[in-house]
C-alpha cells in the first residue's frame, strides 16, 4: 500500500488532502500541532493512519520529524503547514512575523530537504510544496511577510524542479499556488478576502490532478490564474498598486 505524508493535516486543505488520499488507498502519516484535531482526522480514515504531533515553528521538532520521514518509503509528500497575517508591516508583531518565517520557510525547507533524497533514490513519487498565488507576485502590501515567505517557496521549488528535470528524474515536484480558499486560514490571518474563495475539496481535487501530471505550478482558481498571468506583463510598481488595492479590502 502506498504511503502519503501531509503536514498541517489537522484542518483546511491539509485535512482534505488526508481525506482524499485515504480514499485513494494510501496509508497516511499526518503531522500537525494539535493532537486532538489529528485524532479526529484519524478516526475518519479507512486505511492505516499514523499521527505525529509537532510544532513546526520549532527547528528541533522539524529536524526530528524530517529524520523520521526520511526513513519512510514515501510515495507522496504534501508540505502544507503555514499561516499568514494581515497588518501594516511597521505595526506587525515581530515575534509572529518570525514564527511565520519559521513555519512557512524554515520548516518547509527542512522537511523538503530531508525527504527529497529518498524520493530521488527510489526515482518515483510526488512532492507538493504548498505555496500561494502570493508567491507568484512581486509583493503584498498589508501581508508583506506572508507574501515574502511564499515567494521563497515558489523560488525554491522551481529551482529544484529544474534540477530534477536535468537529471531525468521520475520524481514529480509541484507547487500549489491557490488564491483564497475557504478554510480557517482566514480567521488566523484576521482577513476577509476580496475574491470569492474556492472550497478545499475543489482545491485538493485540482491539485491532485496537477500533481499526477507532473505540473510544476498549480493555480486552482480561474480568476487568480488569469490575474497572475496578466500580472507578469505589468511593471513592478503597477502590479504592487493593484495588489495593494485588493489587499486593503481584507482589512
Amino acid at each position: 500500500m502506498p504511503i502519503a505524508c501531509i503536514t498541517g493535516a489537522s484542518s483546511g486543505i491539509g485535512k482534505e488532502f488526508a481525506r482524499r488520499l485515504d480514499e485513494e488507498g494510501y496509508k497516511l502519516i499526518l503531522a500537525a500541532r494539535s493532537e486532538d484535531k489529528l485524532k479526529e482526522v484519524q478516526k475518519n480514515c479507512k486505511n492505516e493512519c499514523r499521527i505525529i504531533t509537532a510544532d513546526l515553528s520549532k527547528r528541533d521538532e522539524c529536524v526530528k520529524l524530517g529524520d523520521l520521514l526520511a526513513k519512510e518509503e514515501l510515495d507522496v509528500f504534501i508540505n502544507n503547514a503555514g499561516f499568514g497575517c494581515v497588518e501594516d508591516f511597521d505595526k506587525s508583531d515581530l515575534d509572529n512575523d518570525l514564527k511565520m518565517i519559521d513555519v512557512n520557510v524554515t520548516a518547509m525547507q527542512i522537511l523538503f530537504r530531508k525527504v527529497l533524497p529518498g524520493f530521488v533514490e527510489r526515482d518515483r513519487g510526488m512532492i507538493l510544496n504548498v505555496a500561494s498565488s502570493a508567491g507568484l507576485l512581486y509583493g503584498g502590501p498589508y501581508m508583506a511577510t506572508y507574501y515574502a515567505t511564499k515567494a521563497y517557496v515558489t523560488s525554491l521549488t522551481s529551482a529544484v524542479y529544474q534540477e530534477l528535470q536535468s537529471r531525468h528524474s521520475h520524481v514529480k515536484l509541484s507547487m500549489l499556488c491557490p488564491g483564497p480558499v475557504d478554510t480557517n486560514f482566514n480567521n488566523v490571518a484576521n482577513a476577509k478576502f476580496a475574491l470569492s474563495g474556492i472550497t478545499p475539496e475543489y482545491c485538493v481535487d485540482y491539485a491532485l490532478k496537477g500533481m499526477k501530471k507532473g505540473k510544476l505550478t498549480i493555480v486552482p482558481n480561474t480568476v487568480v490564474r488569469t490575474g497572475v498571468t496578466f500580472g507578469k506583463f505589468l511593471p513592478r510598481k503597477a502590479q504592487l498598486a493593484i495588489v495593494q488595492h485588493q489587499q486593503s479590502k481584507k482589512r
